[in-house]
């Protein structure tokens, strides 16, 4: 009887604890159960409107998400649908508050609760909310009607004006709610939303300052807007509980009570220091939950939990630190639709996760979403993989004035507000292109006043020469700064098809074949995989030779465009961009593998490591190159036990082994460091005959959901005998699936991309298929057949979810636990200093002297150049001190367009003579070191022209007097011009 009793007390006190806790707030899943009808449709908002043949969906859930990859971004349809969802809430609601709020719409949109118009959103891009609680009818059915507009040529109702950001050529149009959607009930006395949109409230802010990295410990911050709509004064107390991600509370602490009037809007705030902590670092997504309540008569009357980290930052002397160690940017410019075949962005949390894992697993530390504000999932599981963020607002390619621009700072403001709690952001971006100086101001302004300290820098792309804005870089080329920290925003334009290995071997791609571009050359855009891995371990190489501890003047590197290939505007042969390295099913590229070697570490290699491009797979009489990729100091190759000798070695990187005939076996690198010791070695084994279907799937920790959400990558390989994948079979897959689950299937070369098809090839031995689940749980079963293979089948089972009345308690990010895969953040240092500047007293020049310092003036925009006669081609630079000087790094004006026939002078003697390469940017010229404080550069000849770089231009329109002269009025006439934008002299720290 004993025993009994202690089961019905702990019974009845976790049915206690339940009830309070939902008494003082519900967050419900609100994504099931909607209706779908495409088309306008009059009366559709009205509460007895006729829905029963409309189509039954899961949210988040684009209208046309079958069109991603299937159609190339110009051709997605935009057009008028509804949206419909009929839902009950409790009766004992009714003294309640209750909330809705969309992560996001696309584009315009109205919205209808019970027949009654509440109001409109039409940025197409951030959350919004309303106050339902004067339409809900409680313990009876009520009805929400939306109506979307996602024309591309959308403009804003009471003003006319277009949204710059709802472009053809960046911007995916994935229309309807391809967002979730929540629906909160709380007290009367709450606190609000961060939803600016409509409700005009700005919820919880959680920050810490006074952070000790190595002893762990920091002053946490939390403030709330509240809001007291009952007919009464309250005298409110407010807590804050700090609870680790092992459920443990490490702190609890409170601020004096505040009387609230009725209606008042207040801020309560408390902070207290905090104790061994964890800082959330990149790699390290470790997170807080900060559960901030409050309190009436002792009572709690509404919670909120925010799911945090903390972390340290500081942007100056052109480098950017985190918890107090020096970073260089390493990562990808993402389509912020950041979206998958056949279901567009709409994917659920965890697929996020994994996606987004990959690039922190490609050693990349920092993702640049293009454009617009990602959506809160997308940001949520960059803060679980640790993977820091550039956040944009909403743009084009330029600056913008009126009415456009006042969009552009109600975006910032509202993105500001919805994601200042998430750590894994560190970067505000205010522009895709270059914006005023003004404009600069009003957006750091609006940063000031809505998140003044969460530790992020607000910039834009380019801003090199004004100094109100805390980080800069341009979309092409390498900047270099002493002052805020330059990092380049889209480097790496090329594209290649993840199916085309090389010229030796099946489908035997001709490097660079293809279509023109605009009547152009479009080679850069049709690599094969060898080169495309090349050419990306070629642009790493200016931004890792600018690096921290290179001297003064640093570059803080860079993104790649696009980590996986995007259903955005392309230049190949494809109907969609190609310059992933990964393809669109997140299947690797041999780019993957090059840019995981060349980024593992924070800003020198930490830990070694190699891989063989390609495979090694091919017919007896072929010869071809090796390439491998490293971090060690030399590289071997072997094959089959026999050394083929030692790589040449490019691009710091690239190690090539030229005319190597192939034989079957093992082909195997090694690598040694400086001491001729063993640091890292791969392999590669050619495989046998296709033999058989190998099916494997990844899902969620948390088990496969059938909430009509939740998917599964379903992964297909053709093997050999011997269980090794076959690099070249290209075989037909026929699926079959039985029981309760949606094909969603994949992406291959073919008509329509194979878009929903379940004949689907592999490509180079292995292709990936999505299948999303229905709200019947079961057990699904896969089959896969192909002629002349033995067929595969593979079983799995979707768990039932709970859901009554339209609502759910399941929050699917919420069962998603941070990865902690690189460890905390390391005390020691991140590189070597490996280079010293001496810097300049005066010069003397040829001509325009009182413009000789903007030569070396730390600005990007600034030059001196002579009169274009030979005899004043020519500037002498005094030194602060003599020095052996036995290197000079310059940026010559037309960089990438012009080579300049140089003499250079340690007082009367030539330490150098040639012609500069073009580049993108910075040239380094190793001179013989002579002891002297007096250098001279002298144009010998002419210089000589054309564009080396011709298939990198991106959209954009075209702007005069840049100092590239790409764009430039008469740019391609130099006559005897000489140009320096920067020069550094410099001293190599022999190691």
């Amino acid at each position: 009887m004993k025993h009994l009793f202690s089961i019905f007390l702990l019974t009845f006190l976790w049915t206690s604890l339940h009830a309070s806790a939902s008494e003082s707030r519900d967050k419900y899943n609100f994504n099931s159960g909607w209706l779908l009808s495409v088309g306008d449709k009059s009366g559709a908002e009205k509460i007895n409107y006729a829905d029963a043949d409309w189509k039954e969906v899961t949210l988040p859930y684009a209208f046309n998400e079958n069109e991603a990859f299937r159609l190339s971004i110009e051709q997605l349809t935009d057009t008028i649908v509804w949206y419909r969802k009929h839902f009950r809430l409790p009766a004992n609601n009714h003294q309640k508050k209750v909330f809705i709020e969309f992560e996001g719409v696309r584009q315009g949109a109205d919205f209808y609760i019970n027949g009654k118009y509440i109001g409109f959103h039409e940025n197409g891009v951030m959350a919004v909310g309303f106050d339902l609680t004067p339409h809900i009818k409680y313990g009876q059915e009520n009805v929400i009607a939306i109506r979307i507009d996602n024309n591309w040529d959308y403009k804003e109702r009471n003003t006319d004006t277009k949204y710059q950001w709802n472009n053809r050529n960046f911007n995916a149009n994935y229309g309807g709610i391809p967002k979730n959607v929540w629906l909160h009930v709380t007290d009367k006395l709450y606190q609000t939303l961060p939803l600016y949109s409509n409700l005009k409230t700005t919820g919880v802010y959680v920050y810490a300052d006074d952070i000790h990295v190595k002893s762990h410990k920091a002053t946490i911050h939390a403030e709330s807007q509240i809001k007291n709509e009952h007919r009464k004064n309250k005298l409110v107390s407010y807590q804050v509980e700090v609870i680790d991600r092992d459920k443990n509370t490490v702190k609890t602490f409170s601020c004096e009570p505040v009387l609230v009037k009725p209606g008042e809007t207040a801020t309560l705030k408390a902070a207290a220091e905090v104790e061994n902590l964890h800082f959330w670092s990149w790699g390290y997504g470790y997170l807080y939950t900060i559960k901030t309540s409050l309190w009436v008569d002792n009572k709690k009357v509404d919670e909120v939990s925010t799911r945090t980290g903390f972390r340290k930052t500081r942007f100056g002397d052109g480098k950017i630190w985190l918890n107090d160690r020096v970073l260089q940017m390493k990562g990808f410019a993402q389509r912020t639709s950041n979206e998958w075949p056949g279901v567009g962005m709409s994917i659920p949390a965890w697929l996020s996760d994994y996606s987004n894992g990959l690039m922190t697993a490609c050693n990349a530390n920092l993702v640049r979403w293009m454009h617009v504000t990602p959506w809160k999932q997308d940001v949520e599981s960059c803060d679980r993989v640790g993977l820091i963020q550039a956040m944009p607002a909403g743009d084009a390619e330029k600056d913008c004035v009126g009415r456009q621009w006042e969009q552009r700072k109600e975006l910032m403001r509202d993105a500001i507000i919805y994601n200042r709690n998430n750590p894994s952001i560190l970067f505000y971006e205010s522009g895709n292109e270059s914006i005023s100086r003004e404009h600069m101001l009003e957006m750091k302004a609006i940063r000031d006043e809505y998140d003044p300290y969460g530790g992020r820098a607000i910039g834009s792309r380019e801003m090199l020469d004004i100094r109100e804005a805390e980080y800069g870089g341009e979309m092409l080329y390498i900047n270099k700064s002493a002052h805020h920290p330059m990092w380049a925003m889209e480097y790496s334009r090329d594209e290649g098809l993840r199916k085309y290995w090389d010229e030796y071997s099946y489908p035997y791609h001709k490097e660079g074949a293809g279509p023109l571009y605009r009547g152009k050359d479009a080679s850069d855009y049709n690599h094969n995989q060898d080169i495309l891995a090349v050419e990306n371990i070629r642009r790493w190489f200016d931004y890792w030779q600018e690096r921290p501890g290179t001297g003064t003047r640093i570059s803080s590197g860079g993104v790649k465009i696009i980590f996986s290939d995007t259903n955005t505007h392309f230049r190949g042969e494809e109907n969609y961009r190609r310059s992933g390295v990964t393809d669109a099913m997140r299947i690797p590229k041999d780019a993957f593998y090059t840019h995981q070697v060349m980024w593992d570490g924070w800003v020198d290699i930490e830990q070694p490591r190699i891989h063989i491009i390609g495979h090694w797979n091919y017919k007896e009489d072929v010869i071809k190159p090796v390439y491998v990729v490293s971090g060690a100091d030399k590289v071997e190759l072997f094959l089959n036990g026999k050394s083929l000798g030692e790589g040449e070695r490019e691009y710091h990187f690239l190690y090539t082994f030229k005319d190597v005939q192939f034989e079957t076996g093992k082909l195997e690198a090694i690598g040694y460091d400086e001491t001729g010791k063993e640091c890292c070695r791969t392999e590669l084994q050619t495989a046998g005959k296709p033999e058989e279907i190998r099916l494997t799937f990844v899902q969620s920790p948390d088990g496969w959901k059938a909430d009509g959400a939740d998917m599964v990558l379903l992964q297909v390989e053709v093997m050999d005998k011997h269980g090794r994948r076959c690099p070249l079979a290209n075989d037909l897959i026929h699926f079959e699936v039985e029981g309760p689950a949606e094909w969603c299937g994949g992406i291959a070369q073919g008509k329509d991309n194979y878009i929903l098809s379940k004949d689907l090839p592999v490509e180079c031995g292995i292709n990936r298929a999505l299948l999303r689940s229905l709200t019947t749980a079961g057990k699904v079963r896969i089959t896969a057949k192909a002629d002349g293979l033995k067929p595969a089948e593979i079983s799995l089972s979707s768990l039932p979810i709970e859901m009554k009345d339209g609502l759910s308690k399941y929050i699917p990010g919420n069962e998603l636990e941070g990865w902690l895969t690189r460890g905390e953040t390391p005390l020691t240092p991140s590189y070597k200093d490996t280079k010293v500047d001496i810097a300049v007293l005066s010069t003397v020049a040829g001509a325009n002297n009182e413009d000789a310092v903007h030569s070396f003036d730390d600005n990007e925009l600034s030059e001196w150049k002579n009169d274009g006669k030979v005899n004043t081609a020519w500037i002498t630079y005094h030194l602060e001190r003599a020095a052996r000087v036995d290197e000079v790094c310059l940026k010559l004006t037309g960089w990438r367009m012009r080579s300049y026939p140089l003499e250079i002078y340690a007082g009367d003697e030539l330490i150098w003579s040639g012609e500069t390469a073009k580049s993108l940017g910075y040239v380094h010229l190793k001179v013989k070191p002579v002891l002297t404080d007096e250098i001279t550069v002298r144009l010998k000849g002419a210089s000589k022209e054309g564009d080396a770089f011709g298939q990198i231009v991106e959209v954009a329109a075209p702007v005069a007097n840049e100092l590239d002269l790409f764009k430039a009025k008469n740019g391609d006439k130099a006559n005897h011009e000489l140009r320096i934008v920067e020069i550094e002299f410099k001293e190599n720290l022999w190691q």
